[in-house]
């Protein structure tokens, strides 16, 4: 028997979102029906909403959550019910050209649960990344269920499902830093600042926070930054000396870009040092372009010029990892939770998410 379930639900283009009931199967073969603890807002929901994603509407939004297994369909073999897990949206297939390279975090293939989740009246829902999580209960595939320590609540665990996990893999995955670097980046929203605490882990000696925002640049402090910059009404090259000025001249060796537009990209360029990697894990729009930049620059100064999907995450890796040092004191996960809300709250914390009112609203469910 299917469950009746309310969600948030997204019908069109940039209208505010709506509680609805939604019917959850039982799971199916390689299926999972997880209870929903807690789910953080994230920017690609709004993204969704705003057809910035695609336009398979309506929507079932939320995807940053942790919560307990309910039920396991045929075949499921590692979880049972009442398995604390973290819900991602990289379900490794094994199989593809990536996996067999030895690259799983690059997964071409990655699986969700083959049955749809769907209206009363029978509409199938899009569900954000694979996953829709802004409802008591939802269906997704066994392998986007990742056991952790369930002494992390889920308010703060769950953040890793997304923007968390891609900030910090963004520095230390993608980017590679590591002891001694010196780090630059730009936004300090919760990827931005996830990103700033992941170099502070990896011992990054010198972290600057780019923003526009005081109090984004504030919050950046409280995850490792060791220096600020305000960039508002500032040139690009303005931005480029500030970043060079704090380095010894140089550049910095890893220049994260956590807003993805085409003038924070060129900035991140020019201002990492000669052979430094810039990191992009900001998602652009489609419409955006990089223009009048000459090709010898690209040669000349060498380097890495690096994209993050996911922060390059294997969850199975990467979640267990980072729950067991911010339970040790290592990380300091809970600084993400600005509010705690109720599911019919959604609308109102993309409104102050667009304001930069807040890190990460979480969605709390009883």
């Amino acid at each position: 028997m299917p469950h009746e379930v309310q969600g948030v639900v997204s019908r069109a283009k940039g209208e505010p979102v709506s509680l609805e009931t939604v019917l959850v199967p039982d799971p199916g073969p390689g299926e999972a029906v997880v209870s929903v603890k807690a789910c953080g807002v994230c920017h690609t929901d709004m993204h969704y909403r705003d057809g910035g994603i695609n336009d398979d509407y309506p929507f079932l939004l939320g995807h940053e959550a942790a919560g307990y297994v309910e039920q396991v369909g045929e075949g499921v073999t590692d979880l049972a019910p009442g398995d604390y897990v973290i819900l991602n949206w990289r379900a490794v297939c094994g199989v593809c050209r990536a996996c067999k390279r030895g690259k799983p975090w690059y997964c071409f293939n990655t699986h969700n649960a083959a049955q749809p989740m769907t209206l009363t009246d029978g509409t199938k829902l899009s569900p954000a990344l694979g996953i829709g999580a802004f409802l008591d209960k939802t269906l997704v595939h066994a392998g986007q269920c990742t056991k952790v320590n369930p002494e992390a609540e889920p308010a703060v665990a769950g953040l890793l499902g997304c923007g968390v996990m891609a900030g910090i893999g963004a520095a230390i995955n993608t980017g590679a830093v590591t002891r001694g670097d010196t780090v630059a980046v730009i936004g300090c929203g919760g990827v931005g600042d996830a990103a700033i605490a992941g170099a502070r882990l990896a011992g990054a000696r010198k972290i600057i926070a780019i923003d526009m925002d005081d109090r984004k640049l504030d919050w950046a402090k409280d995850f490792g930054a060791t220096h600020t910059f305000n960039s508002r009404g500032k040139s690009e090259d303005e931005v480029v000396e500030a970043i060079q000025d704090l380095t010894e001249s140089f550049g910095a060796d890893v220049v994260i870009d956590a807003v993805g537009r085409p003038e924070t990209w060129k900035t991140a360029f020019y201002g990492r040092d000669l052979a430094g990697t810039v990191v992009l894990v900001g998602v652009p729009t489609p419409d955006m372009r990089l223009n009048d930049m000459p090709l010898i620059d690209f040669f000349s100064r060498g380097g890495s010029l690096k994209s993050s999907w996911y922060g390059d995450c294997l969850p199975s890796r990467d979640f267990p990892a980072l729950v067991d040092l911010y339970l040790q004191g290592r990380l300091p996960l809970e600084k993400f939770v600005t509010e705690r809300i109720s599911v019919d709250g959604v609308e109102h914390a993309f409104e102050r998410m667009h304001k930069g009112e807040v890190l990460r609203s979480v969605v709390e469910f009883s």
